[in-house]
């Protein structure tokens, strides 16, 4: 029996190209870990601009206005909240993705919580709470209070956010750090 070059060579034509997407693949998962190793994300969620992220280290103390990378708590709120879908998948405990929030509030501050927010007496723009998600089910706010030592109060501007209306104050020890704009789009 013989085989002739024309039967062999769309063999080789598929495994050449498999071979390629193979390396294409080990490069590209080798880029996103490197990328993931040196504190980059992406961010595909709404609230905040849609794309590349950098957490930066925080070499100071947290102060209201900061825009940081969180981890959320392995906490039975935040287990549901990823049953619902507020949460993705991630490389923070329990498989949860790390959060971008502002700091609303740091220690000592007292949140009030009605059909808003009220940080010391002050109204926090954009902070309505909501009563229902967008599937119908019935949203829990956290009840308000004094912010303990060691916790920070997280917002969104983003009126559908997951933020601390509903979760409540974070301790300080979950923040990755700064999130700093790579390249970012927002509609």
């Amino acid at each position: 029996m013989t085989v002739s070059i024309e039967s062999v060579a769309p063999y080789r034509r598929r495994r050449a190209a498999v071979s390629l997407l193979g390396a294409a693949a080990v490069v590209m998962f080798t880029g996103i870990v490197g990328l993931g190793v040196a504190g980059f994300r992406v961010n595909l969620t709404p609230s905040e601009p849609l794309g590349l992220w950098q957490i930066q280290q925080l070499d100071r103390p947290i102060q209201v206005s900061d825009l940081v990378f969180v981890c959320p708590p392995v906490s039975d709120i935040m287990l549901n909240a990823r049953a619902r879908g507020y949460l993705r998948h991630g490389l923070c405990a329990g498989g949860l993705a790390p959060l971008i929030k502002t700091v609303a509030a740091i220690s000592g501050q007292r949140i009030e919580v009605s059909d808003l927010v009220r940080i010391d007496g002050h109204s926090l723009p954009h902070a309505k709470l909501m009563q229902r998600d967008g599937q119908g089910r019935r949203m829990l706010p956290y009840g308000g209070g004094i912010i303990p030592p060691g916790a920070v109060y997280l917002h969104s501007d983003f009126r559908g956010s997951f933020d601390s209306r509903y979760f409540g104050p974070l301790s300080t020890k979950n923040v990755l750090g700064l999130a700093r704009e790579v390249w970012t789009y927002a509609p």
